[in-house]
């Protein structure tokens, strides 16, 4: 039998699949986790609505009611970090996933490993956020206000709904005002994990600040993509 601690991180892993939920479930347990599986949507959504978890691991396929309506529900309630994982291949999907609120995308087929360190790297986003926020210096561009305690930003009082990640990325671009800052960077500090190619999970999350802002009507400045460098927010009459 696997002994967790009562101080383990507590996850939720929504899946319907028996193989693949009973493979998840012992892996993530034998690694440490506190690990509640179930195998229906609306029963996952219940469990979340119910008890406090760090990390909620959902298929987008689900019966009873998908993944995808699941985490619509969620947000309204509950800001815990959501990693959606779906042998769905189209970018839409993964956009929607996204735009809904979702932290993090695991394509099936994965490897543990790969799931292990996509859940550290969201706890570590979470510790940061947690940290007791340091007294800044006055915001150069005070137009765009970022508050720390609600990982949000708002702008004419309105709040542009960032996730916790969106929220990091863009507050790093800001406090790094007009400096191009690589892809490789932003992976490693911000979503907590090394660049692969492969990987779109932080083009996704750019595109969506880049929407929220607009959304917002914050035209001020904007995140650039300076090509073979990087992201930069930066007055969006420049050209670099």
């Amino acid at each position: 039998m696997t002994l967790v601690s009562i101080d383990s991180p507590r996850i939720l892993a929504i899946e319907d699949d028996p193989v693949l939920g009973a493979y998840v479930h012992e892996h993530l347990g034998r690694s440490g986790f506190a690990v509640t599986w179930c195998q229906n949507g609306q029963e996952g959504l219940s469990i979340a609505r119910r008890q406090r978890f760090d990390v909620v691991l959902m298929d987008i396929l689900l019966p009873g009611l998908d993944g995808l309506n699941v985490l619509t529900q969620l947000r309204q309630s509950h800001s815990t970090p959501v990693l959606l994982m779906s042998a769905l291949g189209a970018e839409a999907d993964r956009i929607s996933g996204f735009r809904l609120g979702a932290d993090d995308y695991l394509p099936k087929p994965f490897s543990m490993a790969e799931l292990h360190v996509r859940i550290e790297a969201i706890l570590r986003r979470v510790a940061l956020d947690r940290r007791p926020a340091a007294i800044a210096a006055p915001a150069i561009h005070s137009a765009l206000r970022f508050d720390d305690e609600r990982c949000e930003v708002f702008y004419n009082a309105q709040a542009a709904g960032l996730t916790r990640s969106e929220y990091r990325l863009l507050e790093t671009l800001n406090r790094n005002d007009e400096e191009v800052l690589s892809k490789a960077f932003l992976y490693q500090h911000v979503l907590q994990r090394g660049y692969a190619a492969h990987d779109r999970s932080l083009d996704m999350h750019i595109s969506q600040i880049r929407r929220k802002l607009k959304a917002i009507g914050y035209t001020e400045r904007e995140v650039r993509t300076v090509w073979g460098k990087g992201y930069v927010l930066s007055a969006s009459d420049e050209s670099l």
